[in-house]
């Protein structure tokens, strides 16, 4: 399990067919240095298990789920992926809960500094930014006001939602620390939804299916169309 907390950017190398799999390379000072084969890490919000690792690269082999879900199979060799440790027990949830399963690519529509009469110019350091996504169709039903989103592994709280495209507020730390400051419009993001508020939508769905057994109710009319 992964909070959404980045800890470094990496660098993403390669991408190589091998066999029945594929396999990406990253380089990442500092994590890989601290990784055993078989360890779990979240690589811009995917859940992958590192091997052959190294202090400067790990490798990690993708299932073709994962081709078709997220953004690797058109990343370019220097782009920046975001790199998250599992949480350990007993460490304070900085973020939300975050599985690394993504649901699918959206799409970077906008990232842009917030400007005020109080604060009109751009400031490195203190700027906030403001980032909107047009998220995949099958992710909409879980995009709730005020609720939380993994964007490229990103623990963000949705500040609006209009049906298709999602507002989050970015500090200006996640900003620089993140390789948020590398993406342009139009970039491919991984999305993964609030797992409690697929629980939540799973058991309301449940609810009422159940709900609509109750209440059936015998008829006459059913008897005689359903042959009886």
């Amino acid at each position: 399990m992964f909070t959404g907390i980045i800890e470094q950017t990496g660098t993403f190398v390669s991408l190589e067919q091998r066999g029945g799999v594929c396999r990406i390379t990253v380089e990442a000072r500092g994590i890989a240095g601290q990784l055993r084969e078989g360890d779990s890490l979240a690589v811009s919000g995917v859940c992958l298990t590192a091997l052959d690792v190294n202090p400067t690269y790990f490798y990690a082999d993708l299932a073709q789920e994962t081709l078709d879900l997220t953004s690797f199979g058109i990343l370019k060799p220097g782009a920046k992926v975001n790199l998250e440790l599992p949480t350990a027990a007993g460490t304070p949830l900085g973020g939300h809960v975050v599985q690394g399963h993504v649901d699918g690519t959206g799409v970077l529509t906008a990232l842009n500094p917030v400007v005020s009469e109080t604060s009109p110019h751009f400031d490195r350091q203190t700027t906030d930014w403001t980032l909107k996504v047009r998220v995949p169709e099958s992710t909409r039903q879980w995009m709730v006001h005020k609720g939380s989103v993994a964007v490229e592994g990103i623990s963000l709280t949705i500040a609006g939602f209009d049906g298709e495209e999602i507002t989050v507020a970015v500090l200006p730390l996640t900003y620089w620390r993140t390789n948020l400051h590398t993406l342009r419009a139009g970039a491919p993001v991984n999305i993964e939804a609030d797992v409690l508020v697929k629980l939540a939508a799973a058991r309301l769905q449940e609810s009422q299916k159940s709900a609509e057994v109750h209440d059936f109710e015998l008829t006459e009319a059913w008897l005689v169309a359903n042959g009886f």
